[in-house]
């Protein structure tokens, strides 16, 4: 498996640095950005395999950004909304449901759980085609199994 890049998105720079150590110490390839248009332009380029915003951001807001990136990737790139403003049910209710964000998190949030829910987010989304047959050897293997199952011809038996 290739090593996983994931793009960080925080207007903070100390949350930056702090993530950033967070999920390179896990071997992960990190990208940063501290604007929602940066993030988007970031994003773009690199091609992250998940995402890690803040919501409230400048110049987009990590809500839109979510959004439009879910909309953009079918939701094959996970993004993880990490926030400090908004807090309660309702608003992780309408990031997951609306936003198509794949978690959400309140600070001050618990790294661990973080760094647990980036890993599996992550695993989740490994393409499976990787360990996949081709779909010649598929054919060739079918081919070879259903001669095998043929049944024995009858006029040889019966002499």
């Amino acid at each position: 498996m290739s090593k996983k890049k994931i793009l960080i998105v925080d207007y903070d720079a100390k949350s930056l640095e702090s993530l950033e150590e967070l999920f390179k110490a896990k071997g992960l390839s990190v990208v940063k950005a501290s604007d929602g248009l940066q993030a988007y332009e970031v994003f773009k380029q690199e091609r992250p395999d998940l995402i890690v915003l803040e919501a409230m951001l400048p110049k987009l807001h990590g809500f839109d950004l979510t959004q439009k990136i879910s909309s953009e990737t079918k939701g094959s790139v996970p993004v993880v909304i990490v926030t400090g403003l908004y807090k309660g049910a309702q608003y992780k209710n309408e990031a997951l449901r609306s936003f198509g964000a794949s978690d959400y998190f309140e600070k001050p949030f618990d790294k661990n759980r973080l760094l647990g829910s980036v890993l599996n987010l992550l695993q989740d989304e490994i393409d499976i085609t990787d360990d996949l047959p081709s779909p010649d050897s598929v054919l060739d293997m079918v081919s070879q199994l259903s001669s095998l199952d043929s049944p024995p011809d009858t006029k040889k038996a019966s002499s």
